[in-house]
């Protein structure tokens, strides 16, 4: 979260050239890979979060928390809601 526009408009138009932390890059390459390829996502993905500093406690909420607005965007998405 940040109130900060400018940022957001950088991490929306991408994240990886955002002025972020290096943590925040390793968290968010997760989260992609977990949305767009979550077959795909192995032990090493994993190891980068605990390099990068997030114990097994923020692993999890970083896991559950993407996976939730993934699941919660495919039910609105599969209902119809917000197109007309």
């Amino acid at each position: 979260m940040t109130l900060d526009e400018s940022l957001k408009e950088a991490i929306k138009k991408d994240y990886r050239t955002a002025p972020i932390t290096a943590e925040e890059l390793v968290m968010l390459d997760y989260a992609a890979k977990l949305t767009l390829t979550p077959a795909k996502v192995c032990r090493e993905d994993i190891d980068a979060l605990r390099q990068a500093g997030f114990d097994d406690t923020a692993i999890l909420q970083i896991n559950l928390i993407a996976s939730w607005f993934n699941y919660i965007n495919r039910v609105a998405d599969g209902l119809g809601v917000g197109r007309p």
